[in-house]
């Protein structure tokens, strides 16, 4: 089945006009947040919007939102969050330098990276600095606890910025971009520049787990909500790896689901089923339900407008995405 036949959920889409290239988008509670390249964040709630200049005169490089907070890192060195009230306030902020890398746990603490540096706060307010060998890719906190993944050149590092204790490393040669947590702690997975990703089995032994045959760069992951399957963009489908075993998907070949004629650039898990929302470079988003690869359409393809951001609700029952020329939308999915 391909995008032109597959059933259509069109019809459940309310259109919004963020009116910048849309970096990332979040949920807070029944508002979306839409951060833009320009430096606003446009927040969206029944048809409504409202745009709250979170990075006057800067751009919005990196986002991340835990339900309640959108956490917005920029040019300008500032980490900035916005609520659904419009309120926005600055969190944090390092001179002359951009904030290259952010993540928050649902734990109310939050990290940036500015070049080598890596700052973490702690949810009394706590600071504390780390340097890693060589700029700070990729954040991610882990599923429970205080403890901090880090993607850098040649590796990753595993910190407790609240421990003395000195920080794991998990070597592998090649530059590390992005990283993430499988949602039971057992595994973290970095995306690599050389169109592959490379991952550590943490538990019984740090063994080393390889995934190529990218044609393109990996720059979005999802796990599924029990952490059995791993999403991922980089081919001209949504290449899924099986996570289940102890082993994690070594030995097994992955899952290719939505092939269509242009390259996945995001995809993302609901939160509750084996149903991915996939989009892709041309503006294309299906979704797909995994146990029988069933397609239904969201967005048909729009020349010049690729998907950049998407994220479900906490409940799963709406899907917000945004695009590379400032369209976005919201679904909701018919009850």
């Amino acid at each position: 089945m391909t995008a032109g036949t597959a059933p259509s959920l069109t019809q459940s889409v309310v259109p919004v006009n963020a009116g910048a290239h849309v970096t990332a988008v979040g949920w807070l509670k029944g508002t979306v947040a839409f951060g833009l390249t320009d430096g606003g964040v446009l927040l969206a709630k029944d048809a409504e919007t409202h745009r709250v200049e979170a990075h006057p005169d800067a751009g919005i490089l990196v986002a991340a939102s835990d339900g309640e907070r959108f956490v917005t890192g920029g040019d300008d060195g500032r980490v900035a969050v916005t609520g659904q009230d419009g309120s926005t306030k600055t969190l944090a902020q390092t001179k002359g330098a951009w904030i290259d890398s952010l993540a928050i746990s649902s734990g109310g603490a939050f990290a940036y990276g500015a070049g080598k540096r890596v700052i973490a706060h702690d949810d009394r307010g706590r600071e504390k600095t780390l340097e890693v060998p060589t700029t700070a890719r990729g954040l991610s906190f882990a599923p429970k606890g205080y403890r901090l993944a880090i993607s850098h050149y040649n590796g990753a590092t595993l910190w407790f910025p609240n421990v003395e204790a000195k920080p794991e490393v998990l070597e592998w040669k090649g530059s590390h971009l992005d990283i993430t947590w499988s949602p039971d702690a057992r595994f973290v997975v970095t995306s690599m520049q050389e169109n592959a990703l490379h991952g550590w089995r943490l538990i019984p032994d740090k063994g080393h787990m390889r995934m190529s045959g990218y044609p393109s760069k990996t720059r979005s992951l999802s796990w599924s909500g029990d952490g059995k399957w791993l999403a991922t963009s980089g081919a001209e489908a949504a290449i899924v790896w099986p996570f289940e075993s102890k082993e994690g998907p070594m030995g097994k070949q992955p899952r290719e689901c939505g092939v269509r004629h242009a390259k996945v650039s995001r995809v993302a898990f609901h939160p509750n089923t084996y149903v991915l929302a996939v989009g892709y470079e041309d503006g294309c988003i299906l979704l797909i339900r995994l146990n029988d690869a069933s397609e239904l359409l969201v967005r048909p393809a729009v020349q010049d407008s690729g998907v950049t951001a998407m994220a479900w609700d906490k409940a799963g029952r709406r899907l917000a995405f945004g695009c590379a020329d400032g369209q976005g939308g919201i679904l909701t999915l018919p009850t």
